[in-house]
């Protein structure tokens, strides 16, 4: 059983609708609704806030896919070998994480991510389809960097759905429109990964995983809307702001929390 005021209830539920609206159009919800989970619940075990994070994001990701699939038909070979990649990487990260220390990851994340900024800043990946290799060639290249992102998202995961995002964009050359639906199926798949080993070491609470995926789903729906209304620009200046506020946090938590 868990008690939260009215108050709490109703902001913690307002921030996970604020996070499926981001981790729709650029990912990263994760930013707004894991804080948001240790705010109003600091007595819970971080696994069990973790996997209800979890929980809410694979719900609202899939609403968020369906909307996306409407628009862009998904390239489900690609996809379907990637994602299996996908669900076993993060199932080993999960389980890793806890069996060694994470710091080293957390200080070296910051770097990472603001060269992978600066890389794509100097590029115009994400504005123009244009996909750079063949049908064989994607699927290796997919499932590989499937592999290495979704060990991180069950290891650690802050940014793993726009580290998705830019491996279909920077790496095989989809506009963010088209990338949007399988970027957002290998993160559903990382997720599900994670939230079985946490399930089975039985971190799960019903009452606030369901009242967060229901909130969570209604942000979705709203953000791929937007961004499906406003296009790839729109969404690669999104992207930009999600990965320079990234950085600046994750910063912050490796070395000044």
């Amino acid at each position: 059983m868990f008690e939260l005021s009215a108050f709490d209830l109703s902001l913690l539920l307002t921030l996970a609708l604020l996070a499926g609206l981001v981790d729709s159009i650029i990912g990263g919800g994760g930013m707004i609704q894991v804080p948001a989970l240790f705010a109003a619940l600091p007595g819970f075990p971080p696994a069990t806030l973790l996997s209800v994070n979890k929980f809410a994001s694979v719900i609202g990701t899939i609403g968020a896919t369906i909307q996306y699939a409407k628009v862009n038909k998904i390239p489900w070979a690609l996809v379907m070998m990637s994602s299996s990649v996908a669900f076993f990487a993060s199932v080993g990260g999960a389980y890793l994480v806890t069996q060694i220390p994470t710091e080293w990851i957390r200080g070296a994340l910051p770097f990472l991510l603001m060269a992978l900024l600066i890389f794509n800043i100097k590029s115009s990946a994400g504005l123009v389809h244009q996909p750079k290799h063949q049908h064989h060639q994607q699927k290796a290249i997919a499932s590989t960097g499937a592999g290495v992102i979704g060990f991180y998202d069950g290891f650690l995961g802050p940014g793993a759905g726009a580290f998705y995002k830019m491996l279909y964009t920077r790496v095989l050359g989809y506009d963010f429109l088209r990338a949007a639906a399988p970027a957002k199926c290998l993160n559903i798949a990382s997720n599900l990964g994670a939230l079985c080993v946490f399930l089975f070491l039985g971190f799960f609470d019903w009452k606030i995983g369901v009242a967060l995926a229901v909130a969570n789903l209604m942000g979705s729906q709203i953000g791929t809307r937007i961004a499906i209304k406003h296009g790839n620009t729109f969404i690669r200046k999104g992207f930009f702001i999600l990965a320079t506020a990234l950085i600046i946090k994750t910063f912050y938590d490796a070395f000044l929390k």
